[in-house]
């Protein structure tokens, strides 16, 4: 019965420390980023991809998210560690240990996924999935997080070169619609965090990050996220006039409508109730104009080349 017990406790650990492992490395934003990626793909001006280039090119663009996010956690472990919402994360507990081994895994995990894209495709391709990871993990975390308000406008920059990198796979030459959907992921990603750091405000105050409503208050930041909010909203639905359909149509106006309303509401009341459901509709915003972009892509021939 104690071996039972015993065997148990160590399944549990191994568990736990594959568990903190995958935590590590962000998979939900690397998804994120890997269908934007994919959805470059759907807006590129071309035949699409075969299936196995498509996949080792949304298989690289998620690994090198990853890397990126696991550089972000292994970096930022002093501020996780002052914030309520991430102090539980593995490096902060001590779950796992940073050191240069990790400095090894993420290096080496963002070469396979920039060669890998780029023997699968082209290296204009491969060189927007470094871009992405190199603008998330170190333009946005080691070099302005601490110091700028500015931190996540650049941070931006991450999605619209994975959106880059779809494209440049299908058409070097990319297309206005691939720029185009390029520039809403990088005027989304702002309301995006400043919704949520609103709601975290205290937060971030406690660990001293000058994010936008920590330096100039709830009220401005409400007003700003508004801001970019109207013109993302319109800029959405450009990629219609160069070809884009009535399904992508239909998933820009539905999701630009919610967060645009959100929005509008977060103006007038800058609670942190408001914040979380404008941070929400962001989300939802973002979801459906991949999955229109990508649906849309897909029935009109432009995503797997057969």
């Amino acid at each position: 019965m104690r071996d039972a017990v015993a065997q148990d406790a160590v399944f549990a650990g191994k568990r736990a420390s594959w568990q903190s492992a995958i935590e590590v490395f962000k998979p939900r934003i690397g998804l994120e980023i890997m269908f934007a990626g994919i959805a470059g793909v759907a807006m590129a001006q071309g035949a699409g991809l075969p299936l196995p280039q498509l996949l080792v090119l949304a298989t690289a663009v998620f690994l090198a998210a990853a890397s990126a996010g696991a550089l972000n956690h292994l970096v930022e472990r002093d501020l996780d560690a002052r914030m309520s919402r991430t102090r539980g994360r593995p490096f902060v507990t001590g779950k796992l240990a940073g050191g240069s081994l990790w400095i090894a895994v993420i290096g080496l995990l963002l070469a396979f996924a920039v060669v890998s894209a780029g023997l699968a495709t082209n290296w204009l391709a491969a060189t927007f999935v470094f871009l992405g990871a190199f603008t998330y993990g170190v333009v946005y975390t080691l070099w302005l997080k601490r110091r700028t308000w500015l931190n996540i406008v650049v941070g931006g920059l991450a999605g619209s070169f994975a959106v880059l990198a779809g494209a440049a796979a299908v058409n070097p030459d990319l297309g206005p619609a691939a720029w185009t959907f390029a520039v809403v992921l990088f005027l989304w990603t702002p309301p995006h965090f400043w919704s949520l750091a609103m709601y975290y405000r205290q937060d971030y105050a406690d660990a001293g990050v000058p994010m936008l409503p920590v330096v100039f208050g709830d009220r401005i930041a409400a007003r700003v996220i508004l801001g970019h909010t109207v013109p993302l909203v319109l800029l959405t639905l450009l990629p219609v006039a160069w070809g884009a359909g009535i399904f992508y149509l239909a998933c820009a106006v539905a999701g630009g409508a919610y967060f645009l309303y959100r929005s509008v509401l977060l103006v007038r009341e800058p609670t942190q109730k408001n914040a979380i459901r404008n941070f929400l509709a962001s989300l939802l915003q973002l979801t459906l104009l991949l999955v229109g972009a990508i649906v849309d892509g897909a029935v009109a021939g432009r995503l797997v080349a057969y």
